[in-house]
């Protein structure tokens, strides 16, 4: 349990709220701690039947905090990461998963999405992955889940040139159910966690296995995050990060690829 992350138990359904709404409700270290705690307890308690994401302020959340990205990079952090672990999570998790998604969900706060079961989106959201911009790569198996989802092209301008999507375009290539107005976002997700409370629980979690190949995404994830610790410590990693500390353009031409 963190500040920074609300968990709240009601008629089945754990809403976890991202409440650092000051920071874009950017992700720490504890907040991903507090999520992956979340999600675990989920799976052991039988009264949780669903959970729901949501994010406090004008934002679902602007991703890992990049100071926390810098510290690894530098060094400086020698503490036990825990992004993995909620993105693991995330991969195996068996209950049924929904997200209300206001403003900008960049990075984790996307490719997270492609885990959820139900996704409904604010007219104000804003879908972005600018991985490659701080010299790093997908992570959250969305390397595989993404263009499976909205083909190579599109997945491929999302990473490499970090092209947002607007939430009529998320809808309309099928990442996300419903876009509604924001003033309406969590009472429609609301809805949407409580109708699957409704829902036989057994039915449910063989119909997500079913649709899920959960082992694949296992793999996926470990390859992918061998890669993003190992692309953390480049020198390419090093200039983003001090790049956007120092709010300048980086230059990646003295690097070789």
């Amino acid at each position: 349990m963190t500040e920074h992350v609300k968990t709240e138990i009601d008629a089945g359904i754990m809403t976890l709220t991202l409440a650092r709404a000051d920071k874009k409700n950017a992700l720490s270290n504890a907040m991903y701690s507090a999520l992956s705690d979340g999600l675990e307890r989920a799976e052991k308690d039988p009264a949780i039947r669903v959970v729901l994401f949501q994010g406090d302020g004008d934002s679902f959340t602007a991703g890992n905090d990049v100071a926390d990205f810098s510290a690894q990079a530098t060094g400086k952090d020698t503490g036990e990461p825990q992004a993995h672990r909620f993105i693991s999570n995330l991969g195996k998790a068996t209950r049924p998963l929904v997200a209300a998604v206001q403003g900008n969900a960049v990075g984790v706060g996307t490719t997270m999405l492609l885990h959820c079961d139900l996704v409904f989106l604010a007219d104000t959201a804003k879908l972005m992955t600018p991985f490659v911009n701080l010299a790093l790569v997908p992570e959250a198996a969305s390397s595989w889940l993404m263009p499976a989802r909205i083909g190579y092209v599109r997945a491929y301008a999302m990473f490499a040139l970090g092209e947002p999507l607007d939430a009529a375009s998320a809808l309309a290539c099928g990442l996300a159910n419903a876009v509604v107005p924001v003033a309406d976002l969590r009472a429609k997700a609301r809805a949407a966690a409580e109708a699957l409370t409704q829902r036989p629980a057994g039915a449910l979690n063989h119909t997500k296995a079913l649709m899920r190949d959960m082992d694949k995404i296992a793999a996926q994830i470990s390859r992918e995050g061998a890669l993003f610790r190992e692309r953390l410590q480049t020198s390419e990693a090093r200039e983003a990060f001090a790049a956007f500390a120092e709010r300048r353009k980086p230059d990646f031409s003295k690097f070789a690829g």
